[in-house]
């Protein structure tokens, strides 16, 4: 029984420490679906085989979290098969094996929910954040503070993919402005940087682009696909948006009044 305990307690430190490391990464810039996925290749050894991973090894910081992850990963996974190992090689009798099954099941079930829980998720997040914002210092960038890259804004690059919703697509066409986000540059495929992109800028297939806004506006873009329906998410976004100025002006004006 202790080595089960064992075994969930290895599974439980995993989780948490990827949620961690999935924070960590999106201080730097990463949007959290990105950061989540990179986390999880790198903690599980499962390996870096997307364009993504580029923007990983390039960065310091975040070649750095991931090097601590492929180290902790591998212990992990060594200590959670050794446990699982105990927990099944040592002779018992049927009805004790049938309990440890049980047991075993029962806990990676719960460690289950718990991790797929959205307020779990939530409230991890919050204290992990808060933990991060005092004793590190992830935002490596001089301009950090002036940008205000705390809270809900984020400093951004996101890779263009096939099929997404911006591919092919010119700035003036997305109006990404309207959705609270500003693009900043373009790395375009070739090497070249355009600073400052006019609205005539045309945005291809790996792309990178480097956008201001609050994370979650630049998450759903990330995700967003060609199509109607992603031309209907926009609409709902620049919505969204105009209530969000509409409130903050709100706000202002009773501070100022």
């Amino acid at each position: 029984m202790i080595a089960i305990i064992s075994l969930l307690v290895v599974v439980f430190l995993s989780i948490l420490i990827t949620r961690i490391a999935t924070i960590a990464l999106t201080h730097t810039g990463l949007t959290r679906e990105s950061a989540k996925f990179q986390a999880r290749s790198a903690f599980s050894g499962a390996g870096f085989t997307t364009e993504e991973s580029e923007m990983v090894v390039r960065h310091p910081v975040r070649r750095k979290i991931v090097m601590i992850l492929i180290l902790i990963g591998n212990a992990g996974i060594v200590a959670a098969i050794s446990s699982l190992i105990l927990t099944f090689v040592k002779q018992s009798t049927d009805s004790d094996l049938t309990i440890r099954v049980i047991f075993l099941v029962t806990g990676l079930l719960g460690l289950w929910l718990v991790a797929s829980s959205k307020w779990a998720d939530r409230w991890l997040s919050i204290i992990v954040e808060r933990l991060l914002n005092r004793y590190t210092n992830l935002n490596v960038k001089d301009y950090a503070s002036l940008l205000h890259l705390t809270g809900e804004y984020r400093l951004v690059e996101l890779n263009i993919r096939k099929n997404d919703w911006v591919d092919g697509k010119k700035l003036s066409d997305i109006r990404l402005r309207d959705e609270g986000i500003n693009v900043l540059g373009i790395r375009k495929s070739d090497g070249d940087y355009v600073g400052n992109p006019i609205g005539e800028t045309r945005i291809e297939q790996k792309d990178t682009l480097v956008v201001y806004g609050r994370i979650e506006a630049i998450e759903k873009v990330d995700l967003r696909k060609k199509g109607v329906r992603g031309d209907i998410d926009h609409v709902k976004a620049v919505k969204k948006q105009k209530q969000e100025v509409f409130k903050e002006k709100k706000k202002e004006k009773k501070q100022t009044g």
